[in-house]
């Protein structure tokens, strides 16, 4: 899964390098956004692309008080589950990042690692998103983080990974129009070249904010 992840951009510059429009406060970076906060998502509507800041956690316009709100799907199975469908339909988005954080298993414990690509450029991942409307309040947009099995750089890691998108395929991810099966062709594991080290467990506490969260573990 992934359960954290950061943005060392801010929204502004975010706005610029996805040529989207802005549709959100001029954050600065993060480097620790946890379930539940705000943060950066690209969206298509009306053929053009917004940058917007939703809430973590997808909730559909249908869920009752209480409902569950989970941060990622499961690629294998949003396409045909209730709760994903209507979202993997007409509802699709990127989640900008410029890594993410996954907790390997080892005999001491469970140790952070900082995931990135090896370029340095940003990761996007494929996303779904909803707008719920509590009662007597204002809309709440959220999404959630698609999911697939590790590639093999992943795989020692943690046993699943985000979808990340590059390139043409953020453009057919956005489209509305585009066929389902083709949707499912672009969720598989990354065949790019990512990079990680263990990093403080500083990460664990979403409390925690600044870029020492992704400086290596001494």
């Amino acid at each position: 899964m992934c359960g954290r992840y950061g943005e060392t951009e801010g929204a502004e510059s975010l706005a610029r390098r996805f040529r989207a429009t802005l549709r959100a406060p001029a954050t600065g970076p993060r480097y620790n956004i946890a379930p539940t906060q705000h943060a950066p998502v690209l969206t298509r509507e009306g053929g053009e692309t917004f940058l917007s800041l939703y809430r973590w956690g997808l909730r559909p316009s249908w869920a009752k008080d209480g409902a569950p709100e989970p941060i990622n799907a499961r690629s294998e199975d949003a396409p045909a589950k209730p709760y994903f469908r209507a979202a993997f339909r007409s509802r699709r988005c990127l989640v900008p990042a410029s890594g993410f954080y996954e907790w390997q298993k080892t005999a001491d414990g469970k140790v952070p690692h900082w995931i990135h690509g090896a370029d340095g450029e940003p990761l996007t991942f494929a996303g779904l998103w909803e707008v719920w409307t509590p009662r007597d309040a204002e809309p709440v947009h959220s999404f959630c983080i698609l999911t697939t099995s590790p590639n093999r750089f992943m795989g020692p890691i943690h046993d699943r990974m985000p979808v990340i998108l590059e390139g043409t395929e953020r453009e057919a991810w956005l489209d509305p129009d585009a066929a389902p099966d083709d949707l499912r062709a672009l969720m598989r594991p990354w065949d790019g070249t990512l990079r990680a080290y263990p990093v403080s467990t500083r990460v664990n506490s979403p409390r925690n904010d600044g870029a020492e969260l992704i400086e290596p573990a001494g």
